[in-house]
C-alpha cells in the first residue's frame, strides 16, 4: 500500500506493528512477524533514514514509530521535494535539446521544411517515421513492396503497430502477393488483422509509401532501392494523387485469405502483372524487384505464361495477351 510513497512490503508491515505495539523489542517484532532481526534492524534502517521511527526516548533497544499524519506529511513533503528537483532537470535537459537542435538542424535535412522534405539514408527514415507514428490521429496508408519481409522489420514494427491499432488508428496495407507463399510474412500480416488492421495483396506495387492521415505523405527516392532515402510531401495536391493511388490499388488487391480464381484458363494475377511489365519492356531484374521475387522465379513464370499462351517469343505473347484481353490493344 505505501509502495507508491517508498516504503517496501516489508518495512510497512513492521511500521503497522510498532503502531499496534509501541513497546515491542526488535526481537519481539522479528518473532511475531516471522522474519529474522537482521531482517527487522535493515528494515528499521530503512524508515530510519525516512524518519518514519527515532530512537525512543525512554528505552535504548527500542525504536517509536511516529504517527501515521506525522508520517503521512513527512513523505508527502518528501516526494513534492523529489518531484520539484525531477521538474528542475527536465527544464534543464529541454533547453539543452532545444540547443542542440538548433545546432544541427541545418543538418537533419538536405532539403527546407515545407511541402518537400529530403530524408537521407535508413536512419533519417526512420526517426521521421517514430516521429509519424507519434503524432498520427487517424489513418495510416502503407504500400510494402519488396516481396516477403525480414524477421527484423517484422519484429521493429509490432510495437509500433500494436500501439497505433490499441489508440484506434485505421491501418491499411498492401503487400505483394509474393509474400503468400511466406509463413512468416503470412503470419505477421495475419496477426495485423487479428488487432484489427487491414491487408490485401497485389501482383505489384509501384513504390513503397506511407501515407499519414491524407496530410502527410513518405515516398522512396528511389523504387530501387527504398533504404537510400525518401521524400515527405505535404503538398495537398501531391497527397490527394497519391491517396487516390492508393485506393485504385487498394480496390483491386485480394483480401489477405481470399483464394485466388480457380479458372484453370484463366491467368493468375501475377502473371497478368508480368505480361504488363514485360509489354512495358521490364527486364527480367526489374520484374522481379516489382513483384517481390527473385531474376529466376520471373524468368519462370514469365516461361509458364508463354506456355499458356501458346506463345514461342515474349512478343508473341504479348499479342496473344490483347487478343484474349488480358492487356489493353493500347498501351496506358
Amino acid at each position: 500500500m505505501l509502495e507508491i510513497l517508498g516504503i517496501n512490503p516489508i518495512a510497512e508491515s513492521i511500521y503497522r506493528d510498532m503502531l499496534v505495539h509501541p513497546h515491542a523489542s526488535i526481537a519481539e517484532l522479528a518473532e511475531r512477524l516471522g522474519h529474522p532481526e537482521s531482517v527487522v534492524r535493515a528494515a528499521l534502517d530503512t524508515l530510519s533514514e525516512l524518519a518514519l521511527v527515532r530512537p525512543a526516548a525512554d528505552e535504548h533497544d527500542r525504536s517509536h514509530a511516529v504517527s501515521p499524519q506525522l508520517a503521512m506529511e513527512i513523505l508527502l513533503a518528501r516526494q513534492q521535494a523529489e518531484l520539484a528537483a525531477q521538474q528542475q532537470r527536465v527544464e534543464a535537459s529541454r533547453a539543452v535539446a532545444a540547443k542542440l537542435i538548433s545546432e544541427f538542424a541545418s543538418q537533419v535535412n538536405s532539403a527546407p521544411q515545407g511541402d518537400l522534405t529530403q530524408l537521407s539514408g535508413i536512419d533519417s527514415i526512420r526517426d521521421y517515421l517514430s516521429t509519424l507514428n507519434r503524432e498520427v490521429e487517424e489513418e495510416f496508408l502503407t504500400f510494402a513492396p519488396g516481396g516477403p519481409q525480414t524477421a527484423a522489420n517484422m519484429n521493429a514494427s509490432r510495437p509500433l503497430n500494436k500501439r497505433l491499432l490499441h489508440r484506434g488508428i485505421r491501418m491499411r496495407t498492401v503487400y505483394l502477393d509474393s509474400i503468400r507463399r511466406d509463413p512468416a510474412t503470412v503470419a505477421h500480416a495475419e496477426w495485423l488483422t487479428s488487432l484489427g488492421g487491414k491487408v490485401r495483396t497485389a501482383p505489384s506495387l509501384p513504390t513503397r509509401l506511407i501515407i499519414s492521415d491524407r496530410r502527410v505523405a513518405l515516398i522512396a527516392a528511389d523504387a530501387d532501392d527504398t533504404g537510400t532515402g525518401a521524400v515527405v510531401i505535404r503538398a495537398r495536391g501531391v497527397v490527394a494523387a497519391l491517396c487516390a493511388l492508393f485506393e485504385s490499388v487498394w480496390q483491386t488487391a485480394r483480401p489477405l485469405g481470399a483464394p485466388r480464381r480457380a479458372d484453370p484458363e484463366d491467368l493468375a494475377d501475377q502473371q497478368v502483372e508480368v505480361l504488363r511489365l514485360l509489354a512495358q519492356g521490364f527486364t527480367d531484374e526489374a520484374t522481379a524487384k516489382r513483384l517481390g521475387v527473385s531474376a529466376r522465379t520471373a524468368r519462370r513464370i514469365a516461361t509458364d505464361v508463354m506456355a499458356h499462351l501458346g506463345a514461342r517469343s515474349r512478343f508473341q505473347a504479348g499479342v496473344h495477351a490483347v487478343q484474349r484481353g488480358y492487356l489493353p490493344a493500347v498501351p496506358d
